[in-house]
């Protein structure tokens, strides 16, 4: 196989340990280097790691965890937040549970606090929908304890717009309505089941 000159240069420069901005994207065109893309985090528990009880269904009453971003792009009017259960094929359909979707977050917003309430709408113009559980706001992991832990993951989309929907949106029509409107998105990942 004949090597470009483009992915040799590249090569000898990640083999000498400079060029990551070339690595990343940068292809040596005078960007600067990369900085770091919107992050979220939670103190609750560790990215990859096991969800505590108090916030799954193994609760009587489970409550959201805290969520805290930086790395916010330049320009972020709104965000969006959707925790869903990318291990379940509901109706032997690509469709996934959604577990907490919420929209309209202010942009200078950079935390969620511990216990969302399960209001539709809240008084910082946040909007949250309708989660599979047929119920407004934050619905606990539950996985059953037959089977393999679940990756309940938590996306959180930066806009450059604030949404036109309503509380009755689906999870479908809020994703419609971010097309063409991410700056960023950070992911985190929880695992879970009885």
């Amino acid at each position: 196989m004949k090597m470009t000159r483009k992915f040799a240069i590249g090569a000898a420069l990640l083999t000498a340990g400079i060029g990551s901005a070339f690595a990343q994207g940068g292809g040596g065109r005078g960007r600067g280097p990369q900085v770091p893309g919107l992050t979220l985090t939670t103190p609750d528990f560790e990215d990859g790691g096991i969800i505590p009880d108090k916030y799954t269904q193994n609760s009587k009453d489970p409550v959201s965890p805290k969520l805290e971003w930086s790395h916010v792009p330049a320009g972020t009017e709104s965000f969006v937040l959707l925790m869903h259960d990318p291990d379940v094929a509901m109706g032997k359909k690509t469709d996934d549970v959604t577990h907490w979707m919420a929209f309209n977050i202010p942009g200078t917003a950079t935390e969620l606090a511990q216990g969302q309430p399960a209001d539709a709408k809240l008084p910082d113009g946040e909007i949250q929908i309708v989660n599979t559980g047929r119920k407004v706001g934050f619905m606990g992991s539950g996985a059953g304890a037959a089977g393999p832990y679940h990756h309940y993951t938590w996306e959180l989309f930066a806009l450059d717009t604030k949404l036109d929907l309503g509380p009755d949106a689906t999870r479908a029509q809020v994703v419609a309505a971010m097309e063409g409107h991410i700056l960023g998105k950070g992911v985190l990942v929880g695992r879970f089941h009885k």
